[in-house]
């Protein structure tokens, strides 16, 4: 049936619209999975604009989006989706860290709310359906979609997510905060034998100690958590805003060394899983 994966957007934190982003991307998390002829999408930044654009290009009516967290560079995007505001679309939305927090979809209509934007979202003319669970559960996607969650050590909670579908894995691990020396038993379990795993690898480890913290992990606890766990490969993903062009194209050329499996995510990349 096909495992598609499509990165809209790969930084972290805020966009980075500049000269000195275009080869590894300045548009925040969203990233598109085909499985078959379905669509999930994973978090709303930025790059979500885009993916509507061509979601409306090709005919699609339907998608899953599954958010890791609500924090602004994983949904500031949302409003900017043109097939939302579409009658002809629907549209599932789940999230695992609001259940007790007044829910997903109060959420994205606060964010939406005066006097914050002048658009609410009531004005979204597609069917919207909002689900909240809470992080570690396992629920099926169009009939043979397994989506298996895990709770992030992130500040105000994050979920990760592992998609199953055909006989291949994706697992998508996003915003997180490690323990030096400590690998994360959440982690490990969620992404063990997956065929690709995308990772915050928003600092390096030299980086790390000064950003306690903020939620946030390294590239090469990704390649140590990857290895471990038997993973196929791993993408470099939730790039730091100050860390452009040149120096991703270090840290790339560094991984790689350390690690066969590590792709670094960029804007538009495309790979296929099986």
């Amino acid at each position: 049936m096909g495992f598609k994966v499509k990165f809209w957007g790969v930084r972290g934190s805020i966009a980075c619209p500049s000269p000195n982003h275009v080869v590894y991307g300045g548009n925040t998390s969203c990233i598109e999975l085909a499985l078959g002829d379905h669509c999930v999408i994973l978090d709303a930044g930025t790059g979500i604009r885009s993916l509507g654009h061509e979601f409306l290009r090709r005919g699609g009516t339907e998608a899953t989006l599954l958010l890791t967290h609500t924090h602004w560079d994983h949904i500031n995007g949302f409003p900017f989706f043109a097939p939302a505001f579409s009658p002809k679309h629907s549209f599932d939305i789940r999230a695992g860290h609001l259940s007790d927090r007044g829910g997903i979809q109060a959420i994205l209509a606060s964010q939406m709310a005066h006097p914050l934007f002048p658009v609410p979202l009531g004005a979204m003319q597609a069917h919207l359906s909002f689900s909240d669970f809470h992080a570690g559960e396992t629920f099926t996607l169009y009939g043979d979609v397994v989506v298996r969650t895990a709770p992030l050590r992130h500040p105000n909670e994050a979920t990760g997510y592992r998609i199953d579908h055909g006989g291949v894995s994706l697992a998508y691990v996003t915003d997180t905060e490690h323990v030096p020396g400590h690998p994360d038993r959440n982690v490990l379990d969620l992404i063990e034998g997956a065929d690709l795993v995308i990772y915050d690898c928003t600092y390096t480890d030299d980086e790390f100690p000064a950003k306690v913290g903020w939620g946030h992990s390294t590239w090469q606890e990704g390649v140590r958590l990857c290895r471990a766990a038997n993973v196929g490969r791993m993408v470099v993903f939730h790039h730091e805003p100050d860390h452009d062009d040149a120096f991703m194209e270090r840290l790339e050329d560094e991984a790689r060394r350390v690690w066969s499996g590590v792709i670094v995510g960029r804007d538009n990349m495309e790979l296929t899983l099986a």
